[in-house]
């Protein structure tokens, strides 16, 4: 004879040393139904396929629901995320330039200030590119040049790269106003905020982004040149305004190739919405960097024989513009 005791505790006791394979299913019912569990009694040993199927699907939602950090910064690897979220090899050609305004400037040599104005110049360019990434993460993601930078990747997060950037421009104008003086710290702030806050959303509203980046790049030869003398004259505007002819021939060329880059994220190029001034706004300013070489001597930034040999260089320079015009 077979007894079911139901006790206090929910348990179902059986009583009998032989008892049927249906008794046990109806038993492991009523024991299920008597703690509150939603579940259905299965008459057969094993389940059927399609309660596998819908297992398996369940566990899938709960991964799915399940929360997963982002990727975050491997501390392993800081140095080289920091390099990148600077853009390190644009950063070290604002760097150069500043140091050749520094070098040709008619003052004497200093290495303190010429290696404050070089860190702090660094430093500053640094927090320029760290704010610029921050700001076009959604249409940076849309470019094949761009998508795997590392706010748009996640290795840095958004809070971070403003964190580094806060850090490093405090601290590169710190130094170019304790360091050196108070122009080249000026000339650094607003090379800064000409950068972050003028070119940057510009390059989604007018194709004149272009000259205000072409500005942003002849700047820093004039820190330089401050940072030597303390006072900017002639020569010093002869080495940006090179600086500044060359911005648009170089640019326009990169853009040029870019061109569904550009489109797909929305940005106003000269290469995209009217690619007739493209060519014709390089052309001319290859002129310009002709005619600049040659007014050098003449303003004493340097000897004539840096004209006659840059002349060929720059003949050949315009040449090529006008076969890529044609």
């Amino acid at each position: 004879m077979i007894k079911l005791i139901l006790r206090p505790s929910q348990k179902i006791i059986f009583v009998g040393k032989a008892f049927s394979q249906p008794l046990r299913n109806f038993a492991g019912g009523i024991t299920k139904l008597a703690r509150g569990e939603n579940s259905t009694i299965n008459n057969d040993s094993e389940s059927k396929p399609k309660d596998n199927v819908a297992l398996g699907i369940s566990k899938s939602v709960e991964k799915k629901a399940l929360w997963e950090p982002s990727p975050c910064l491997d501390k392993g690897q800081l140095i080289d995320q920091y390099k990148k979220l600077s853009k390190f090899r644009l950063t070290t050609l604002v760097v150069i330039t500043t140091m050749a305004g520094y070098a040709v400037a008619p003052a004497a040599f200093d290495p303190a200030s010429f290696l404050m104005v070089t860190v702090g110049t660094g430093l500053v360019s640094a927090a320029a590119n760290s704010i610029n990434q921050f700001h076009e993460v959604p249409f940076d993601s849309q470019m094949s040049r761009t998508k795997s930078r590392v706010i748009v990747t996640g290795k840095v997060t958004p809070l971070h790269a403003m964190g580094f950037a806060l850090i490093s421009g405090a601290a590169g104008l710190s130094i170019l106003y304790y360091g050196v003086n108070g122009l080249t710290a000026a000339l650094g702030l607003s090379n800064l905020i000409l950068y972050t806050s003028i070119y940057t959303p510009m390059k989604r509203i007018s194709i004149l982004n272009t000259w205000i980046g072409s500005a942003v790049g002849a700047i820093p030869p004039l820190i330089g040149w401050a940072g030597c003398c303390g006072t900017i004259d002639a020569g010093a505007w002869i080495l940006a305004g090179l600086l500044y002819a060359w911005q648009f021939p170089h640019f326009n060329a990169l853009s040029w190739n870019l061109r569904p880059d550009y489109s797909r994220a929305g940005y106003q190029m000269m290469a995209v919405t009217n690619p007739g001034l493209c060519r014709r706004t390089a052309l001319r300013y290859t002129f310009a960097l002709t005619m600049l070489s040659t007014l050098a001597p003449i303003m004493d930034v340097t000897n004539y024989w840096f004209a006659l040999e840059t002349l060929p260089l720059n003949v050949y320079f315009s040449y090529l513009d006008i076969l890529n015009k044609t």
